[in-house]
């Protein structure tokens, strides 16, 4: 196979052709070593690449296969993640200035699982800055470009996640949703993310945004990519005791299950307020493909989702505030001045507003429940309400205009980061611009197989998912 042919797989058949032989773990990793290379000037999208330990690495996958041993589904898909994932020995910045040296003394459950399961990291990717911005902006290491038009924005805080992969620069990447982190990556980029149900993938060896918001999960090309990632990474950890310990279930035996049947709710009251035309018109023709599949598409009537929102806030807010609290003293010259202005915001919340926020949870995880997934099985809703912006108009650093500016792009993907609902970020086409834009699925807790299985039976008879940036 040509390293073109190489790249343009999935990470699921890159690990069938690898185990058919067809072709080699080096020969994969020289091709996306080689790309990556290619478009770091252009996407800055990666903050470092061992050439020599992939490599290596590669090889030593090629000699196991060889020898019949397979270490995993994964074994000898080259991947890159959010560098906010500890491994011991290497430094993980978190797109910060204060980290830029720390080398790490653990690695993070989730790597260590997919290490398990035969993956090979090659590289580390650029983020937003202690993962705290929805737009992809880093002062301290360079904004992160979008690969389908350079001057647009990538989505963050999983920036890299979502270009590279998007580019076929990256077979599959780790990112983080605490408030849409994953989701606006893959909507901006054209690519497939997952935020799970909260307890469902072990946070233990992950840089912490927020104790109660943060969830680990993968960006992909394709749902059956995502559906093999998470579950090799999800499931009870010692490490983590907010791990769920229910059985994780075989996602990609579960792809198949039928949609004809399905329920898929549809909420137009506050997810339609600013609806680009564009977006609006590529969402209601992904109903009518699953209406084509057999699915019955109901009206739903979501609760007060501003008031959702507005607690993601309150909690994410005083909790990040928490855990920089120290840095915040002691070295507020070396954050961003967004970064610094939305930490200083956190620590003026009040205590009692913290709290009820916290315990107004499981009530508005109830209500929401009662009204929405009595009458559905999943959700549909935009990702965000618009393609991506360039760059240049959402570089407004802490000025006033900031949080209106952010609270536009995270509105639609913070409340199910409040009540803690799995969410699936899948293309559904392109603007006249020739920008990707995505509908959301919402399931019930730690009910991700009916999405991937929704996902991909709508991947299964359109083709966004297979068109690739001119890069």
């Amino acid at each position: 196979m040509t390293p073109r042919e190489l790249l343009a797989l999935s990470a699921v058949q890159l690990a069938q052709a690898l185990r058919a032989r067809r072709t080699s773990c080096v020969a994969a990793m020289e091709a996306v070593l080689e790309r990556a290379a290619t478009l770091q000037p252009v996407l800055n999208a990666y903050i470092a690449i061992d050439d020599a330990g992939a490599l290596e690495s590669a090889r030593a996958a090629d000699r196991e296969l060889q020898a019949g041993r397979l270490r995993g589904p994964l074994h000898g898909v080259p991947m890159a993640h959010k560098d906010m994932y500890y491994r011991a020995g290497r430094v993980s910045t978190c797109g910060s200035r204060i980290l830029r040296d720390r080398v790490a003394d653990t690695t993070a459950t989730a790597l260590e699982r997919l290490d398990a399961a035969g993956a090979l990291q090659f590289a580390t990717l650029n983020m937003a800055e202690f993962a705290f911005g929805p737009t992809g902006h880093n002062w301290h290491t360079g904004h992160c470009r979008n690969a389908w038009d350079p001057s647009r924005i990538t989505g963050g805080s999983s920036a890299g996640s979502g270009t590279t992969v998007a580019a076929r620069a990256n077979f599959a990447a780790l990112g983080s949703d605490t408030g849409g982190s994953i989701r606006l990556p893959a909507h901006f980029c054209g690519t497939v993310g997952i935020k799970p149900t909260a307890g469902r993938v072990s946070r233990a060896g992950a840089m912490p945004l927020s104790f109660t918001a943060d969830t680990v999960g993968p960006l992909t090309r394709t749902v059956e990519d995502a559906a093999l990632v998470l579950g090799a990474i999800a499931g009870a950890d010692p490490r983590d005791p907010t791990a769920d310990a229910r059985p994780v279930p075989d996602y990609g035996a579960l792809l198949g299950r039928p949609v004809k049947g399905l329920r898929i709710g549809r909420a137009k009251r506050w997810f339609d307020d600013g609806l680009d035309p564009d977006v609006a018109g590529l969402l209601d023709a992904s109903l009518e493909t699953f209406r084509r599949l057999g699915a019955t598409v109901v009206e739903v009537e979501a609760p007060d989702m501003e008031a959702i929102e507005s607690a993601w806030s309150l909690v994410v807010g005083t909790e990040a505030a928490s855990i920089h609290g120290e840095w915040l003293r002691t070295r507020p010259g070396d954050y961003s001045e967004q970064v610094r202005t939305r930490l200083a915001q956190g620590v003026a919340i009040p205590g009692t507003a913290y709290l009820d926020a916290l315990r107004w949870r499981a009530t508005a995880l109830r209500a929401f429940s009662a009204t929405v997934f009595d009458r559905c099985e999943l959700l549909h809703v935009p990702t965000v309400a618009f393609a991506a912006p360039s760059i240049a108009d959402t570089d407004i650093g802490g000025r006033p205009e900031m949080m209106q500016v952010l609270g536009r792009i995270t509105r639609l993907t913070r409340p199910f980061s409040y009540l803690g609902l799995p969410a699936l970020s899948v293309p559904v086409g392109f603007t006249a611009g020739g920008l990707p834009v995505a509908m959301q699925l919402v399931g019930r807790p730690f009910d991700e197989a009916t999405l991937f299985a929704a996902g991909h039976a709508y991947q299964g008879t359109t083709d966004w998912h297979l068109r690739a940036p001119a890069l």
